[in-house]
């Protein structure tokens, strides 16, 4: 049987948001400290059964509001506790974002839907947050469903979107805090003032998705202030107000840190995405009103929503990659207008655009198949597997080259530019996995020690990164302790420290027998065992 269009549209979806989310999150371990303290966060809340405090270590953890945590809490009761049930809300919003964006093309700009989907699943920084463990991609989901939903209001008059966008924009706000609603408000704003349309805010501000929003989004902060008094000092000034003002968490980067971090999160489409908000930024500026007044006005909202958050977080004091992901589906989307606009006209691609593009989208697959060198040396080591490497992604720009320039032109820019993107996240995943495991993971570690152990002990850690504490605390499932701050067990335990600080250790504990166990060389790390107190 034949299967429709509509059918087959549905199943390629599927296939790629299976493939680019979902696949191998098991392969390496959770990584960086966020993942880990994440993952362990929703652990602890689950076996409370505590719905609003977040915890870490028994501890009220306030940092962030609960979405993530919920979803993780579902994922462990479904599945059990692992690291790839806490990768799994990630990928599950992810892929209800790419879905939302294929609905909303469908309803709105029908024929290339799947174009618009397909390129933001393949985004590299969609990709990568959708196998995080992280608050990022809950965010960006929400965000991006509410605004393509306010859209879709401004377009149809139809209050049922309206509601949608309230609704979704109330989940961002349990994402990750007032940024959500911030950052729409500042992008409807704009837009409306870019229309020199008052009414069109008014008309926003409509009474019953202002209470659907409070009633979605204000019940847990009440509560959580009820249960938690300090909370709206941690959570408000410290991690919103002191994050965007100050270094306090040490996070500083250049003013222009987002350019190339937007650049780098939408490749393999960064050249044709930079293409298109050049050519609308010059159609808009050359015929604003009649813009404005035509369908012509989502690439305006585009434009928009991908540089207020771009300026936006260059003014924060406080810069992390993942801030800027729920700009991304606006690059994406703006480009499947482009290409839209140009296969209707039967326009084909200039020659320097595609050579830019068959560069950019080929060159990843050479830190791809070199991800063991990379992660283990720190660097591309010049030889045999380099040249293989780099022969490959030449031999690739060449052919997207070749197909883009004689054959398809804008009709094929999606499907061939998606062929370099599923043979890197194959390679990373297929050759890179291990590598990742063992020198960013602590994994390993926490199975190597737990091998060796007769019984189960207390954990404690001294001079090691937050990363690798974080890291056991989720894998070992306990409290970790630290001698730098004056947390020494005074019974039998272990401890894990930096090689060769058995002279470091035995000092901390003076009196008491140290016996080194064993070492992690890939992370430079010792484990030892340290007798109780009078032993």
């Amino acid at each position: 049987m034949k299967l429709s269009r509509e059918s087959t549209n549905w199943l390629l979806l599927a296939g790629f948001c299976g493939f680019l989310f979902f696949f191998g999150l098991a392969y390496f371990g959770l990584i960086g400290a966020d993942e880990p303290r994440y993952a362990q966060v929703a652990r602890e809340m689950l076996l409370r059964h505590d719905w609003i405090t977040p915890t870490l270590g028994g501890k009220p953890w306030l940092e962030k509001p609960p979405l993530y945590y919920w979803q993780a809490m579902l994922a462990y009761s479904i599945f059990g506790v692992s690291d790839w049930a806490a990768r799994l809300p990630s990928a599950v919003d992810a892929t209800l974002m790419v879905v939302a964006i294929y609905l909303f093309l469908k309803r709105f700009r029908p024929g290339f839907q799947l174009d618009g989907a397909l390129m933001t699943a393949s985004a590299a920084g969609v990709v990568g947050f959708a196998r995080a463990a992280s608050t990022d991609m809950p965010l960006a989901a929400t965000f991006t469903i509410a605004l393509l939903a306010w859209y879709a209001w401004y377009e149809s008059e139809s209050h049922r979107y309206l509601a949608i966008f309230y609704c979704f924009l109330a989940l961002g706000m349990l994402a990750k805090g007032p940024v959500a609603p911030l950052l729409a408000a500042m992008i409807i704003v704009i837009f409306a003032a870019a229309k020199r349309d008052l009414w069109l805010l008014l008309r926003t501000l409509w009474i019953p998705g202002i209470l659907l929003f409070c009633a979605l989004a204000l019940p847990w902060y009440i509560t959580v202030q009820m249960r938690n008094p300090e909370f709206f000092r941690i959570f408000i000034f410290e991690h919103n107000l002191a994050r965007f003002g100050t270094n306090l968490y040490h996070h500083p980067e250049p003013f222009w840190y987002y350019v190339p971090v937007t650049l780098i999160g939408l490749i393999p489409w960064t050249v044709f995405m930079a293409a298109s908000l050049a050519e609308s930024i010059r159609v808009w500026w050359a015929e604003r009103q009649q813009m404005l007044r035509s369908e012509d006005a989502l690439n305006v909202f585009l434009v928009i929503w991908l540089i207020v958050p771009i300026v936006f977080f260059s003014l924060s004091q406080s810069k992390l990659p993942g801030y800027i992901v729920p700009a991304l589906p606006a690059g994406t989307l703006l480009l499947a207008e482009y290409v839209r606009r140009r296969v209707t006209d039967d326009e084909r691609p200039s020659f320097f655009l595609i050579v830019l593009h068959s560069i950019v989208a080929a060159l990843p697959i050479v830190p791809a198949l070199m991800i063991q060198y990379i992660v283990l040396q720190h660097r591309i080591p010049w030889g045999k597997a380099a040249t293989i490497s780099f022969t490959f992604a030449a031999v690739l720009a060449i052919g997207i080259a070749i197909t883009l320039r004689t054959k398809l032109g804008f009709g094929g820019l999606r499907f061939i530019t998606l062929v370099p993107v599923v043979l890197a996240v194959a390679a990373i995943l297929r050759l890179g996995a291990p590598a990742l495991d063992s020198t960013l993971s602590v994994r390993p570690l926490a199975s190597e020690i737990s091998h060796l152990e007769n019984k189960p002990l207390p954990l404690a850690v001294s001079g090691v990164s937050r990363q690798t504490e974080y890291g056991l605390e989720f894998y070992r499932n306990q409290i970790i302790d630290r001698y730098e701050s004056g947390q020494v067990p005074a019974g039998e335990h272990l401890v894990v420290a930096p090689e060769g600080s058995q002279t470091e250790i035995a000092k901390r504990v003076a009196g008491r027998r140290v016996s080194y166990l064993g070492s992690f060389a890939p992370q430079g790390l010792d484990y030892y065992w340290v007798s109780a107190v009078g032993m």
